[in-house]
């Protein structure tokens, strides 16, 4: 019996050791997941997420702009739009706002000058067939006669610039018929054309500022010029940048007319040929020193040679 009761002690003491140990375990997991709840659980397969960006705003709307003006064109399409940019070219270049308006406010695209432009055909011509044309009996005659009618003005333009009177008289007759047919185009129309026109753009257009910078500079109004299809003005048909750089007066006066003064005319053809080269004395015909210098006047040598030739004719005596 006794035996039997202390084998039951035994296991009573075991049994309450163990309930211990079960208890004590319980009370560590407690503690030991109120500690995992206040930090983050660390894994070896990810890293923690990171919070997501904010999304870009929108880009802004941007009004789409107008396409500028063509430089140039093929058709009247679009001169208008073109001349609107070229006057807000020419006002950032200086030129007084007041020119530009009463110069090209009334101008239009002119077809009639394109035909010219591209109908040039005569410069082609053998000298024979150029001379026979421009170098007429009545040419002759009348040119011997002017001659004698601005005899005082040619001599002082000789005097001056070297230049003899009928190499001058031959310019202006070929020109102009001595001054008789000046042209009837409307220069800025026509310069303004031949501007927008995509042949020759740039070299009219700074013709066409050219013309603009004589009404500026008093020499003439823009209703007042007239001239050749080309935009030529005045008796030996000065493009505006020539007439800019070489008008004088038959006097040596700083204002010269070359629409309404004939002397002037001839003094600025003069001034021009010196300018370039002429040199007095010398012969102009090809292969002579002043040659180059009738060259720089048109550039197409039967026109330079028909020049010399008439030059010539004046120059004989008038057959009585």
């Amino acid at each position: 019996m006794e035996e039997r009761a202390e084998i039951a002690a035994r296991g009573l003491r075991t049994f309450a050791r163990a309930a211990m140990a079960v208890a004590t375990l319980a009370l560590a997991g407690e503690a030991t997941l109120a500690a995992s709840s206040s930090q983050p659980i660390a894994t070896p397969f990810a890293a923690p997420l990171a919070a997501p960006a904010p999304a870009p705003p929108p880009a802004p709307v941007v009004a789409k702009r107008p396409a500028p003006p063509a430089d140039c064109g093929e058709t009247p399409d679009g001169f208008s739009a073109w001349l609107v940019g070229f006057k807000q070219e020419a006002e950032i270049d200086g030129l007084p706002p007041a020119v530009i308006d009463s110069a090209l406010s009334d101008v239009a695209y002119d077809p009639d000058v394109i035909s010219h432009d591209r109908r040039q055909g005569s410069f082609g011509q053998d000298f024979d067939q150029f001379v026979a044309k421009r170098v007429s009996a009545y040419r002759v005659r009348k040119g011997r006669q002017m001659l004698i009618a601005y005899a005082e003005p040619l001599e002082k333009i000789e005097r001056r610039f070297g230049v003899p009177g009928p190499v001058l008289v031959a310019i202006w007759g070929l020109e102009t018929e001595f001054g008789a047919g000046l042209g009837s185009y409307p220069t800025f129309n026509a310069l303004a054309t031949l501007a927008y026109d995509c042949r020759r753009a740039g070299q009219f257009r700074e013709e066409l500022v050219d013309a603009l910078k004589l009404v500026a500079r008093g020499d003439m109004q823009p209703e007042e010029m007239r001239g050749a299809w080309a935009g030529e003005i005045g008796q030996t048909q000065f493009m505006p940048s020539t007439y800019l750089k070489y008008a004088t007066s038959a006097d040596g006066g700083d204002v010269a007319d070359l629409v309404g003064s004939s002397a002037d005319a001839l003094a600025s053809a003069a001034n021009f040929l010196k300018a370039k080269g002429w040199k007095r004395g010398q012969g102009f015909h090809e292969g002579e020193p002043n040659f180059a210098a009738l060259l720089e006047w048109n550039a197409a040598p039967v026109y330079a040679k028909t020049i010399a030739f008439f030059a010539d004719r004046l120059a004989e005596p008038d057959p009585q």
